[in-house]
């Protein structure tokens, strides 16, 4: 990987401040809209959690279609800034939509109108913003250790937006009124602070030239041939013709080829996916917090003792990245804690001890901050062993894995949520919900994320994309 420095601290900030957009986005709506559809709106669990799974049909299909757009894109501004830029208008419009369903409205009309609200803003608007967002990591510098403190600091801010959300919206809501106008305006607001801020991240980087890009990884021969034989229709990247570039021409379908040919694209859609569902039911954490431990202003107390040591140990994973000589030991370390870690919490959690629960809930999530601040480096290097392979670049269709394991994994995870409240007779508004709705919420708060925490630890004992790609070099470079 290059070693060669592009980016300067504010470049490096401005960049990740992009995810205070992303999670005013992402946090209030896999926090929150579950709660007010069911105790606002009126409407059914069960109902909702079956439109927002319907949803992500649409989300599925067109999460690779705009990871090959990105990649076609040729404008002043790059591949990937104008897709982040332009679509964010509509994100900001559809989340102040979706908390403003019409109270004179008869049910079915509140079902369509949430359902057309929701899947616009997931499949089209937030899905163009996040995998461009994303790709931007391999496209403003080559240099692996920029990478690792890019996804660093994106999450900082990404954590500490939804720090920030989970304890603030409660009472926010109340301050504006409560009810449906609460709700609408706190959405407004978000709204608002997302587009400005995107707007700020997308003018504060700029992308490097192809002639940069397509210097990255040299690819001989052989790979040109591989590339040939694999994929007819192809032309030679630019590294194997230094003298006279080729223009990249492939398919989306050809796209999809290449990135389910690759078993390191496919281990980190399962990590993104297993990620937001984990996430998932960690945000319906406001269930739990009022009817088991009968306080609603919890949250912001646990998602305190998840965020801060998720910060902290952000701030020095590029630190022990370089330590560790890479990625692969470290992440699997850090999400082995955090499952033993989870599971002490559902210790905790039926011995009725909060404290006990709130720290290992801590102990966890620096457990999983290693992983969550260089993913988009691990998706970088997954990037750099398909061009190794087949001598193409396709970092916006491989950064699709990115928005794909959001809208799949925090779809299902917010559509998981209704079933299982619906499973269990959740009973809005009630003062006492009956014992199989306590049941469940133990299942969903305390068990779920367990497992998903133990599903990704297998999975990172696998993803050595890292000595792929060495491997390969030494294979392919002698």
């Amino acid at each position: 990987m290059d070693n060669k420095k592009y980016l300067k601290w504010y470049n490096k900030i401005g960049y990740g401040s992009g995810d205070i957009a992303g999670n005013v986005v992402y946090a209030f709506l896999s926090s929150f809209v579950m709660i007010y559809l069911t105790d606002t709106a009126g409407l059914n669990a069960g109902i909702v959690g079956t439109l927002m799974m319907v949803s992500k049909i649409f989300d599925g299909i067109t999460d690779i279609f705009f990871g090959a757009m990105i990649d076609k894109t040729k404008t002043k501004m790059g591949k990937a800034r104008p897709w982040m830029l332009w679509p964010y208008i509509g994100c900001s419009i559809a989340l102040a939509a979706i908390f403003a369903i019409p109270t004179n409205m008869g049910d079915v009309a509140k079902y369509a109108y949430f359902f057309i609200a929701y899947t616009l803003l997931n499949a089209v608007f937030f899905t163009a913003n996040n995998i461009a967002y994303a790709a931007l990591t391999a496209l403003i510098t080559k240099n692996g250790n920029e990478r690792v403190q890019l996804g660093s600091i994106r999450f900082i801010f990404a954590f500490g937006t939804s720090l920030l959300i989970q304890s603030v919206t409660v009472g926010a809501v109340e301050w504006f009124g409560g009810g449906a106008d609460g709700w609408k305006t706190v959405a407004i607001i978000y709204a608002i602070v997302g587009l400005v801020v995107n707007t700020i991240s997308v003018f504060s980087v700029k992308e490097l030239s192809e002639n940069d890009l397509a210097n990255e990884n040299p690819v001989n021969e052989e790979a040109a041939r591989f590339s040939s034989d694999a994929y007819p229709d192809f032309e030679l990247a630019e590294s194997t013709c230094p003298k006279e570039k080729k223009e990249e021409k492939y398919s989306l379908i050809q796209a999809m080829k290449m990135l389910f040919s690759n078993k390191y694209y496919i281990m980190i859609c399962g990590i993104y996916i297993c990620c937001h569902l984990y996430s998932s039911m960690i945000s319906m954490g406001i269930y739990y917090m009022t009817y088991i431990l009968g306080n609603a202003d919890m949250l912001g107390t646990f998602s305190a003792f998840i965020n801060i040591p998720m910060m902290c140990g952000l701030l020095i994973t590029p630190f022990l990245v370089k330590k560790c000589g890479g990625m692969y030991k470290l992440n699997f370390a850090g999400y082995l804690i955090a499952t033993i870690a989870r599971a002490l919490v559902i210790v905790g959690g039926y011995m009725g001890n909060v404290p006990m629960m709130l720290i290992f809930t801590a102990i966890a999530a620096i457990g999983m901050s290693p992983m969550q601040g260089d993913l988009n480096a691990l998706i970088a290097a997954c990037s750099d062993y398909t061009y190794r392979t087949t001598g193409k670049r396709i970092d916006g269709t491989m950064y699709s894995c990115s928005s794909l394991g959001v809208k799949i994994g925090g779809g299902l995870g917010t559509a998981l949520t209704g079933w299982l409240l619906a499973a269990g007779n959740y009973i809005a508004n009630a003062d006492i919900q009956p014992e199989s709705c306590i049941n469940m919420l133990n299942f969903m708060y305390l068990w779920l994320p367990m497992i998903f925490n133990l599903i990704i630890t297998i999975i990172l004992s696998k993803m050595t994309v890292e000595k792929a790609n060495e491997d390969w070099d030494k294979a392919h470079n002698k």
